[in-house]
């Protein structure tokens, strides 16, 4: 199997491909090179066929079979090469990841945009570039990030917090909003993820440290000292409730923290 990710570039506009060329050609970071380039779906179909790919960067609307109709084509199909839709419109991104496309990026395509993506398909291939996806990073939420939806595993969420009308969803690096109840995650995310307030998940890998500390008021609770407890690698603490102490102290001593 080649170290390289082999992209195949599908788009109906010539412009459109030589810059997707270059910008494949510009991300140093994962190994990655164009192997081939369509105009339409029936083009695309009968390269895969004949040299198959590791990537198809997809556009939308083609001539002919457009790109959602050709994604779902080919995951009916058992070895289907993964699937970027790049496209000028973002009205179709929930229907995308409903086809298991590993990202949907907007045109004009960013570099560092185009890096993510290829470094999410490294990862689901363990190729140089994307670390070995661990067990259970298929499982994903939905979230949106500036009107752009994306998709984040769930082995990146550090916890995840009822504030007002939203939930926010914490990772290392970045915060996003879901429009999901907490309960609703709750009972998604099963035993991976530990209640430590009725307003607060935590990813129990992220537990850190249970500590009397001074906490400021969250909606009409007062402020005051309370428990709360450390989540890593942000540094950041969470009040944990009466009712959660006993649970979150035994997540700890199991954990061996």
């Amino acid at each position: 199997m080649s170290e390289v990710l082999r992209v195949l570039i599908v788009d109906d506009e010539e412009l459109a491909r030589l810059r997707l060329r270059t910008l494949v050609g510009d991300c140093r970071d994962v190994p990655a090179g164009v192997v081939g380039e369509a105009a339409n779906a029936v083009q695309a179909a009968d390269f895969i066929a004949a040299h198959g790919c590791d990537l198809v960067l997809l556009d939308v609307h083609m001539p002919g079979l457009d790109g959602m109709q050709f994604a779902q084509r080919l995951r009916a199909q058992g070895e289907a090469p993964a699937i970027v839709f790049v496209t000028a419109h973002a009205e179709h991104a929930l229907q995308a990841f409903e086809l298991e496309a590993v990202d949907y990026l907007t045109k004009p395509v960013k570099r560092e945009r185009l890096q993510a993506a290829l470094q999410r398909v490294a990862q689901r291939l363990q190729r140089p570039g994307g670390a070995a996806a661990p067990a259970g990073s298929d499982d994903v939420l939905v979230v949106s990030d500036r009107g752009r939806v994306m998709r984040v595993p769930v082995a990146e969420v550090l916890y995840l917090k009822a504030e007002l009308k939203y939930v926010t969803l914490r990772t290392a690096s970045h915060s996003h909003v879901l429009d999901d109840s907490l309960a609703e995650l709750e009972s998604r995310l099963g035993e991976r993820f530990l209640r430590v307030h009725r307003n607060a998940l935590v990813a129990r890998a992220a537990v850190r440290a249970l500590e009397r500390r001074m906490l400021a008021g969250e909606g009409d609770d007062e402020g005051g000292e309370g428990w709360a407890v450390r989540v890593a690698p942000v540094d950041e603490w969470l009040a944990v409730s009466r009712r959660q102490l006993a649970a979150v102290r035994e997540a700890l001593v199991a954990a061996g923290r």
